[in-house]
């Protein structure tokens, strides 16, 4: 396999391209362009006015099994905040290493190996949105939408510690809860109040009451406000609340359950006002992914470890779409959304090497690497 450029990595890291930041998301779009044209793609543009647009890069179609390769353009990161990239001789360090710069770049190494070993490039699409990082509001219909061109979804979030992909994730609701009741005098006017702090404090007791911890079903209000001051019925008040939920069943239990508590409390005489909702749907394991999982260990002649998530990723869409989705093939790293983030250059040559193959089996129906030697390289150290 080539040597990986981690020179020209830097010059992806250094570009700033946090998700508001759309000038300079659209300028590293150019970048990921001019690298991956001379491998024979084609391009859509999704132009969008108020973030980065989103990229699809695609190839022409033949029989066989479609590929869609999954990333994302933005970071955490505001511009002046983290911007350097730095290297020694086991890893890289800056803003989007390992989340997800480093998994794109996974990505584009990948399809370069494809293309020098097998020719020119069918069948595989490279799918780049904007705004994961702030809960791809804009760009979940747009993955949905297309997820259902492929047989199958790879997606380039940072690797486990020990190089496992990822087969399941939590969903996420989010909701934004105002409570509006009336205000009076605390002291001469006590009964003529509604107060909208007390309606709020038992919106809260009941909702996280839906928790349940051995199902990994969690409620959390993670911040909240109101009232004017000691004196006064509070007149008004707000709350943040997010649900995480591992199966369908507890995602329509809780979103159902977060809906019945809100209509419960209006008796009391105060109004509720309700934005948000569902945000990612459940990734789950399913027979086909677990299918997949097989022919990757029969492709690699070994096992990928596996492992679930908390967190979401654009994996929760392309998987709630019916596509057999696995995550994380991107370098290991820790340290993500942090000023430390940092990614282990072996581990991006791993990455590269397992992808390469997987893809041309899938895509190219070839072995690229037949030999003992060749094939053990493509299994994790211990």
């Amino acid at each position: 396999m080539t040597q990986l450029n981690f020179d020209e990595l830097a010059a992806l890291i250094r570009c700033n391209s946090h998700s508001k930041n759309k000038v300079n998301v659209d300028q590293h779009g150019e970048q990921m362009i001019e690298l991956l044209a001379p491998l024979g793609f084609s391009l859509t543009r999704y132009q969008r006015d108020d973030i980065g647009d989103h990229l699809l890069f695609h190839t022409p179609k033949q029989a066989g099994r479609k590929v869609l390769l999954l990333g994302h353009l933005d970071t955490v990161f505001p511009e002046g905040t983290f911007t350097q990239f730095q290297q020694d001789s086991e890893w890289v360090y800056g803003p989007g290493v390992c989340d997800m710069k480093g998994g794109n770049f996974v990505a584009l190494n990948a399809l370069r190996e494809l293309r020098k070993q097998c020719g020119p490039l069918y069948n595989v699409d490279f799918l780049l949105v904007s705004d994961e990082e702030i809960g791809s509001d804009d760009s979940q219909a747009l993955t949905s939408e297309l997820a259902k061109n492929y047989d199958a979804c790879l997606v380039f979030e940072a690797a486990g510690k020990d190089h496992e992909v990822v087969v399941a994730r939590k969903g996420i609701a989010t909701f934004d809860i105002t409570v509006t009741g009336k205000a009076a005098h605390a002291g001469n006017h006590y009964s003529d109040g509604i107060d909208a702090n007390f309606a709020l404090a038992n919106l809260l007791l009941e909702m996280t009451s839906l928790t349940n911890l051995k199902l990994g079903s969690t409620v959390n209000v993670g911040k909240i406000s109101g009232g004017l001051g000691a004196n006064t019925i509070s007149p008004k008040a707000n709350m943040l609340v997010e649900a995480r939920f591992t199966t369908q069943t507890e995602q329509q239990r809780l979103l159902k359950g977060i809906e019945n508590i809100c209509l419960a409390i209006e008796i009391t005489g105060v109004e509720i006002t309700i934005s948000g909702g569902l945000q990612r749907p459940v990734m789950a394991p399913t027979p086909p992914q677990a299918q997949l999982l097989e022919e990757i260990a029969e492709i690699l002649q070994h096992d990928l470890p596996v492992e679930h998530r908390g967190g979401v990723s654009d994996a929760n869409t392309v998987s709630a779409a019916g596509i057999p989705t696995l995550d994380g093939f991107g370098p290991y790293g820790d340290g993500d959304h942090t000023m430390h983030e940092r990614a282990l250059k072996s581990s991006f040559e791993l990455r590269v090497a397992q992808v390469t193959r997987i893809l041309a089996a899938w895509c190219h129906d070839k072995d690229v690497a037949t030999n003992t030697h060749a094939a053990s390289a493509l299994a994790p150290s211990t």
